[in-house]
């Protein structure tokens, strides 16, 4: 096949059977190839094409900009527990200080003492006050969190993640998300 752009700047916006992402953080795209692949294997239909093609001596197609899977797949209720998932509950901010800037975890109760990697024992910290603390409990330190911990639902990170749009949104995919509705309380 030889293409007609670089398909790398062509990903497409994977939806549910209901019409929703699959996911909004991260946000559900696949690459060009994997959304070709999953029409050509009768999995999805494509909702909306990019203007760029790739082709073959005998035959040539759009790339899927939006696809809609055909069988309905159920949404986790609870979200997992990563690294990003943390950062987006506490905002991209450190509960402490409230910078910005290089984020790690933070083990309330540090793991030296019993402390478990759980939603309600991590926080957001930035480094210079994750090391002030160091493996201390938090009443043996100056330090105070803005926000206590706790454990978010998809809703909750769903309506977090409206303030942090990915870098790229293609006009296709704007019916599909939220980002331009007002914020809920």
């Amino acid at each position: 096949m030889t293409i007609a752009v670089n398909p790398q700047l062509h990903p497409a916006l994977v939806l549910n059977a209901d019409y929703r992402p699959l996911s909004y953080y991260p946000l559900s795209l696949w690459s060009w190839q994997d959304a070709i692949k999953a029409v050509f294997l009768d999995r999805v239909n494509i909702v909306s094409e990019y203007d760029a093609a790739v082709s073959s001596p005998s035959f040539k197609m759009k790339l899927p900009s939006v696809v809609s899977l055909k069988e309905y797949i159920k949404p986790q209720r609870n979200p997992a527990f990563t690294r990003f998932n943390v950062f987006l509950r506490d905002g991209f901010t450190c509960q402490y200080c409230g910078c910005e800037d290089d984020l790690t975890f933070d083990h309330l109760i540090p793991r030296s003492k019993g402390g478990q990697t759980t939603w309600d024992n991590i926080i957001t910290a930035c480094s210079p006050c994750n090391l002030r603390k160091g493996g201390k409990l938090l009443v043996d330190t100056p330090l105070q969190i803005n926000r206590k911990p706790w454990i978010p639902t998809v809703y909750d990170l769903h309506n977090a993640g409206r303030r942090f749009p990915p870098n790229f949104l293609h006009e296709s995919w704007m019916d599909y998300l939220y980002w331009d509705a007002p914020l809920e309380p």
